[in-house]
């Protein structure tokens, strides 16, 4: 079967574990890719071996000859890049967060619906290998019937410094890490219902807040706790492990630091070590993230090449957004704001 064609735009700090994640996968490649900064573009080009590269996005789908693009820029430039490539007819993969707003978001989902295109949100933490072994020993009913659940990233990591932008946004913590904590809380316990949030600023140097602590009302009674932070100060850094607890009627669940997964159950616990491994192309820490890049572009393959809708398909991906801007409602007016309410 002929490999797919792909586009990249955007060549910057994550858009190189992309292009590793491309390079490995089975039934795709990237024959193009864009970027405003030259500097930025013959670097990824000349590590890849990309002969098609270009300044315009404009350009880039003029020229054509890719059946996908991934969108690989920062939030504000989505909107016009996904509706550029829906009226191309090009597939579409979008970095997240989705958009800047509600309206964007929507707007986006609804272009590409229109011109019968599919659109996928990078939104890759769900395919991490230990969370997905946490909804695998969930779904083989060992615990029961699952009741509250606690999704945790705290960390006092320096991102700032390979993302330097993440310290002059207002929005900074919910919109940048919490999104990927609240998909995988949808992910584990289902559709949220309504969210209440609180958040703080510890950092004086960033603008954004760094703290963050969220709690989820889910459809079918479940409770869940995300929290997430920038500013903790631990004696092992855990980044960028993402820990995880369940409690069922039958028993519970514990994603501890150092990737150690324990299933309690009739008196009985199960020990797992669900590390993920190290792709040739992948440094630790980074790992986690990096196997979670690949898995995620090999599901986008399979679904183009199948006419399935993706996991996070844009669709989707309104509920996860949905969860970011409740929870900025709610931490700014100090109330419970139900996804209804932010989703019309």
């Amino acid at each position: 079967m002929t490999d797919l064609k792909g586009a990249l735009i955007g060549c910057g700090f994550f858009a190189v574990n992309q292009m590793h994640g491309w390079r490995d996968a089975e039934g795709a490649r990237i024959v193009a890719i864009c970027d405003r900064d030259p500097e930025r573009l013959k670097a990824v080009g000349d590590a890849f071996g990309i002969q098609r590269r270009y300044t315009s996005a404009e350009d880039l789908f003029a020229d054509g000859g890719f059946d996908f693009v991934d969108i690989a820029t920062t939030v504000g430039s989505h909107r016009g890049l996904v509706e550029m490539a829906a009226r191309h007819g090009v597939a579409t993969i979008c970095q997240k967060p989705i958009a800047p707003t509600m309206e964007d978001a929507k707007a986006m989902v609804s272009a590409c619906a229109k011109s019968g295109v599919a659109f996928m949100v990078h939104e890759n933490f769900r395919w991490q290998s230990p969370i997905r072994a946490v909804k695998a020993a969930i779904d083989s009913g060992a615990i029961g019937e699952v009741f509250w659940g606690r999704v945790s990233f705290r960390s006092g990591y320096d991102v700032f410094s390979g993302q330097p932008y993440l310290a002059t946004g207002k929005r900074f913590i919910i919109e940048d890490l919490g999104i990927h904590a609240l998909d995988v809380a949808r992910y584990i316990f289902g559709d949220a219902t309504a969210v209440t949030a609180r958040t703080r600023r510890v950092n004086p140097a960033i603008a954004g807040e760094d703290v963050a602590t969220m709690l989820l009302d889910h459809d079918g009674g479940i409770t869940s706790l995300v929290d997430c932070s920038y500013a903790t100060k631990l004696p092992i850094e855990p980044f960028p492990e993402t820990l995880m607890e369940v409690d069922g009627s039958k028993g519970t669940l514990r994603l501890t630091q150092g990737y150690h997964l324990a299933v309690h159950s009739k008196g009985a616990t199960k020990l797992t070590n669900v590390e993920p491994p190290a792709l040739s192309w992948a440094s630790p820490p980074w790992h986690n993230i990096q196997e979670s890049v690949a898995l995620i572009q090999q599901h986008w393959i399979e679904a183009l090449r199948a006419r399935r809708e993706p996991d996070t398909s844009g669709r989707d991906n309104l509920e996860t957004f949905a969860l970011v801007e409740a929870s900025y409602l709610s931490a700014a007016e100090g109330r419970t704001v139900s996804l209804a309410e932010v989703l019309g």
